[in-house]
């Protein structure tokens, strides 16, 4: 049941005190231990149904570096919306899902070859429990280890790609880059190129490997209802994977990331296309490549979190 009241003082630092892993709470955005969304921090995954992973992973760069820190700033910005549910969703995610904050995947960033197989470990550890995975960047490298931990699980899987870099160009085997993550992907299988779609594209790339393009151009002609339409017909009922790299959005409403590109999303048509998605099979999802260094008042990390919030509630309307 969902308490939209305030906490009782042994009620506070929710991310320590909750007991029940279900239902909203509204706690100060001011105060308090920040665990995404005000969830219990726990690595116990019993009777646990999506858990929350920071990879404060930025090595793989090819533009400005700080998203390392997205992991935190998007937490903290999620104390500003935790007190209530989604708008305007039919559904508060946190009642119908058991939501932990798992904390973040550790690697030693000094042996920069190891980190690959770490966060993909890190993964495994979580799916292997039946527990789904919400996992916040970190710079877009960190999806196809993410990939290669859910194609094991759940077979090879359909992409749903937001994003203004195709991240499909050529690169050498086991090469770290946040601009070849996807080619690495559908190199290895991981993936289904043509029920695979990227959205918000917005830069040159000759070979998009057999990936549907959604570009920025036709989002803002056609608009999100069919957009979302025409993702949902390619992806049909496939599992499937999204991945939301911030920079989809324009940057006059996120400019605190690496690799920023005029003409992008709203977010107002980011989460139109989002709520339009409800009923995929979602196994998946991430929220990469803040780099609140870059941000203005942390509007970057608030859509970052609000978006990270709505994939909660469009992985819950599919349960």
């Amino acid at each position: 049941m969902t308490d939209s009241t305030s906490v009782t003082p042994t009620q506070s630092d929710l991310a320590f005190t909750r007991r029940d892993l279900r239902g909203t709470i509204a706690e100060p955005a001011y105060a308090g231990a920040l665990s995404f969304m005000r969830r219990r921090y726990s690595r116990d995954l019993a009777g646990v149904d999506v858990a929350v992973m920071g990879v404060p992973f930025d090595l793989a760069v090819s533009g400005r570096s700080g998203a390392r820190l997205g992991p935190r700033a998007i937490r903290a910005a999620s104390s500003h919306i935790a007190w209530s549910a989604p708008w305007p969703w039919a559904l508060d995610p946190f009642e119908r899902l058991a939501v932990v904050d798992y904390g973040d995947c550790f690697f030693d960033p000094g042996y920069p070859a190891a980190i690959p197989e770490a966060i993909a470990e890190a993964a495994r550890a979580v799916l292997a429990t039946d527990t789904a995975l919400l996992t916040l960047g970190g710079d877009h490298f960190i999806t196809w280890p993410l990939l290669k931990a859910h194609a094991e699980r759940h077979g090879p899987l359909a992409l749903i790609q937001i994003d203004a870099h195709s991240d499909t160009w050529e690169d050498a085997p086991g090469r770290i880059d946040h601009g070849t993550m996807l080619w690495h992907a559908v190199r290895e299988g991981l993936v289904i190129p043509e029920a695979s779609v990227q959205v918000g594209i917005r830069t040159h790339n000759p070979d998009p490997l057999g990936v549907h393009v959604i570009d920025a151009r036709e989002v803002h002609l056609s608009g999100p209802v069919a957009v979302a339409e025409r993702v949902r017909a390619i992806v049909g009922d496939r599992p499937c994977y999204l991945t939301f790299d911030i920079d989809a959005l324009d940057p006059s409403m996120a400019p605190g990331t690496g690799t920023p590109v005029i003409g992008g999303l709203t977010t107002f048509q980011a989460q139109e296309i989002l709520r339009g998605l409800e009923g995929i099979a979602l196994r998946g999802m991430d929220v990469v490549e803040v780099a609140p260094a870059h941000d203005v008042s942390e509007i970057t990390a608030l859509a970052a979190a609000t978006l990270a919030c709505d994939l909660l509630a469009l992985h819950a309307a599919g349960r």
